[in-house]
C-alpha cells in the first residue's frame, strides 16, 4: 500500500472536480473509492492499490463533460500516476480499468479479465443504483434540462456510444435504458449481493412514480 500516493491522487482529483456537476463530483468519486474497498475486503482479493487508485481516478475527464465523447480520464491518470512515480506496469494497470469501465450505452469494449477491474466497475456501478442513483439521474436530467417524463418518448437501444451519450431523453427512461440493467452486469457475488437490494429499491421507486403519474391510488 502506499498511503501519500492515495492522498495525492485524492487531492488531485478533488482539484480537478472542484464546480462539477454534483453527480459526478468529488463525492460520487468518494463513494465508489469506499464501496470499491467494501468489495475488496468480501471478496478477498485483489491489488488494493489498483483498485484505490482505478477507483479514485476513473472519472477526472468524464466525456459527458468534455468535448466530442472522448474520456481523457485514462490518459490523465497515467501521467499523473507516472509523475508520482508509480512504475509504468501498475499505471498502465490503472489505465486500462479506467478506459474499459464506462457503461458506453450497454456497448461494453473489450473487456478485462482481472478482479481489479471487476471491483471497481462494480462499485462504480452500484453509485448509479438504489436511493442516490435515483438522486444522481434526477439530477443529471435537470443539468441537461431534460424531462422527468414524456410517454410519448419511446425507449431506445442505442447502436453506439456516441448516440447514448448525445441521447435528450426524459430521466424515467435511462431507469429502462440503463439502471435497472446494472444488476445483471455485475461482475463479483459482492457486487450482486449488493445490486440486488439497491436494483428493488428502484424497481419500488418507480411503482410509486407510475401510480402519481396514472393517477392510481394503492389498493393495500
Amino acid at each position: 500500500m502506499n498511503p501519500a500516493l492515495i492522498d495525492s491522487a485524492k487531492a488531485f482529483v478533488k482539484s480537478r472536480l472542484e464546480g462539477a456537476e454534483s453527480g459526478h463530483d468529488w463525492f460520487h468519486i468518494e463513494r465508489v473509492w469506499k464501496m470499491a474497498r467494501v468489495i475488496r475486503k468480501m471478496e478477498k482479493k485483489g491489488d488494493i492499490l489498483i483498485i484505490e487508485l482505478a477507483a479514485l481516478l476513473h472519472d477526472i475527464a468524464d466525456p459527458k463533460f468534455n468535448d466530442a465523447y472522448h474520456d481523457r480520464s485514462a490518459d490523465t491518470a497515467y501521467d499523473f500516476l507516472i509523475a508520482e512515480g508509480l512504475n509504468r506496469d501498475k499505471a498502465a494497470q490503472v489505465k486500462a480499468i479506467i478506459n474499459h469501465i464506462s457503461f458506453k450505452g450497454g456497448i461494453d469494449p473489450a473487456r478485462i479479465d482481472t478482479i481489479e477491474f471487476k471491483i471497481v466497475q462494480d462499485a462504480d456501478r452500484l453509485d448509479a443504483m438504489g436511493a442516490i442513483g435515483i438522486a444522481r439521474a434526477f439530477n443529471y436530467g435537470g443539468f441537461k434540462n431534460r424531462p422527468i417524463h414524456d410517454p410519448e418518448i419511446p425507449l431506445q437501444n442505442y447502436r453506439s456510444s456516441k448516440e447514448y451519450h448525445a441521447s435528450a431523453a426524459p430521466t424515467i427512461n435511462h431507469f429502462y435504458e440503463k439502471l435497472l440493467r446494472l444488476k445483471d452486469l455485475m461482475n463479483t457475488d459482492s457486487g450482486r449481493k449488493i445490486a440486488s437490494e439497491r436494483h428493488r429499491y428502484m424497481e419500488q421507486f418507480l411503482q410509486q412514480f407510475f401510480r402519481e403519474w396514472n393517477f392510481q391510488p394503492r389498493n393495500d
